[in-house]
């Protein structure tokens, strides 16, 4: 693949990384509070009375869950700065160029052959 597309994949991963981490990071937000500041935690409903959940298991799953975004953004990461690193277009042999200028042995072989 090409250097630019690394940068692109690797920009492209990374926004969806802090977009899974803004829908996904604010569903525990009120976990934390309540753990920080009380000793128990609710689960909070419309059609019944708030029910006592284990902090922990929540905490455990937050932690799961931001050790997956992390992950994320990290292979975006690493895919930008092998793109920005990459040298793999200035690596390209004159006989493997297309476009003008490029392909010059066809034009002599066009001439003869008239």
């Amino acid at each position: 693949m090409s250097d630019i597309r690394f940068v692109m994949i690797g920009i492209v991963v990374i926004t969806v990384g802090f977009i899974i981490l803004g829908v996904y990071g604010s569903e525990y937000t009120g976990i934390t509070v309540e753990t920080d500041e009380f000793s128990t935690c609710y689960e909070y409903s419309e059609e019944e009375k708030p029910q006592e959940i284990d902090c922990q298991e929540i905490l455990q799953n937050k932690m799961l869950v931001f050790i997956g975004i992390i992950a994320i953004i990290g292979i975006g990461i690493l895919a930008l700065i092998k793109g920005v690193k990459g040298t793999w277009d200035q690596d390209v042999k004159p006989e493997e160029m297309l476009g003008p200028g490029g392909d010059k042995n066809d034009s002599d072989n066009d001439k003869t052959d008239v």
